[in-house]
C-alpha cells in the first residue's frame, strides 16, 4: 500500500506541464466518451478480468520510478486491432486520470496493418488518426503497412506513431515493460516475452469475426470501450491508493 501511495502522489506531482493538465490536453469529445466510461467503472459495473487489473496495477507501482516513463506493451496476432485499440485507450486513459508517466505501446506476433475498422472506431470515439505518408515493413502476408499518427489531445506528449509490428520492434520499449497478452493465440505463442518484467494474459474477443456484417460497427465499438474500461479499471486500481472513492484495494 504504502508503494501505491507513492506512486499516486508522484503521478500527481507530476501532473502539470506549462498551464494544462494532461487531462485538460484531451480532445473535447474523447475526454467526454473517457469520462463516461469511467463513470460506469466507478459504479462498479462487472469489468472483463478485473482481477488481473488489480495484479497489473500492482505491477505498475513496483516499476515505476518517478519522472520516468513506464511502458506497457499490448500484444496480439496481427497488431491490427485490440492490441491498436487498447494502447489507444491506454494512452487516453493514463492522460484522463493524470498518470501521464504511463506510455502504451502495441505490438503482434504476425503482424499486418493497422486496421481500417479500428481506424474509424477510434476516430469515433475522439481520436485523431493521421497518415503519415510513410509506410512499415510490409505484414505477414505482404499487406501494405501504412504509418499513422496518433493523437488523444493537443501536445505532443498526447500522440504516437502507430503500425503493425512485430511486439520487438526497436520502436517498442525492448526491457522493463509490463506485457499485455490480449488474444489467447499471442498468450500461447508467447509464453515467455523478452525483456518484459511481468507479463498478463487478459484476451478479449476479436472483433474481425464480424467484418462484413451488419454488426461490423457496433462489434469494434463494443471492444474499443470493453479495452477502455479495462485500462480506466487499472488506473483506478492505483489511483484509489491515494484515498479516492472507491477502495478498491480492499476488495
Amino acid at each position: 500500500m504504502k508503494i501505491l501511495l507513492s506512486l499516486a502522489a508522484t503521478f500527481m506531482a507530476a501532473r502539470l506541464f506549462g498551464t494544462q493538465s494532461f487531462s485538460e490536453q484531451l480532445y473535447p469529445k474523447l475526454k467526454q466518451h473517457l469520462s463516461a466510461l469511467n463513470k460506469e467503472v466507478n459504479e462498479q459495473k462487472q469489468i472483463k478480468h478485473a482481477d488481473q487489473a488489480k495484479k497489473i496495477a500492482e505491477a505498475i507501482a513496483k516499476l515505476h520510478q518517478p519522472g520516468k516513463e513506464l511502458p506497457i506493451v499490448l500484444v496480439c496476432t496481427g497488431n491490427s486491432r485490440r492490441s491498436v485499440m487498447g494502447a489507444a485507450m491506454g494512452n487516453a486513459s493514463a492522460a484522463l486520470l493524470e498518470m501521464g508517466e504511463l506510455k502504451f505501446y502495441s505490438g503482434g506476433t504476425a503482424p499486418s496493418a493497422f486496421n481500417s475498422r479500428s481506424i474509424a472506431s477510434l476516430k469515433e470515439a475522439g481520436f485523431e488518426i493521421e497518415p503519415t505518408g510513410k509506410l512499415a515493413p510490409a505484414g505477414s502476408k505482404g499487406e501494405e503497412n501504412p504509418v499513422y499518427l496518433v493523437k488523444w489531445g493537443k501536445s505532443n506528449r498526447h500522440q504516437m506513431e502507430e503500425f503493425s509490428k512485430q511486439y520487438s520492434d526497436p520502436k517498442n520499449p525492448q526491457k522493463d515493460f509490463i506485457a499485455l497478452m490480449v488474444c489467447d493465440d499471442a498468450t500461447k505463442k508467447c509464453p515467455v516475452v523478452p525483456g518484459a518484467k511481468y507479463r498478463f494474459s487478459i484476451p478479449f474477443e476479436d472483433p474481425k469475426a464480424f467484418d462484413n456484417t451488419p454488426q461490423e460497427k457496433d462489434m469494434y465499438n463494443t471492444r474499443r470501450d470493453e479495452l477502455g474500461r479495462f485500462m480506466l479499471s487499472t488506473l483506478e486500481f492505483v489511483k484509489a491508493a491515494e484515498g479516492g472513492s472507491r477502495q478498491l484495494m480492499n476488495q
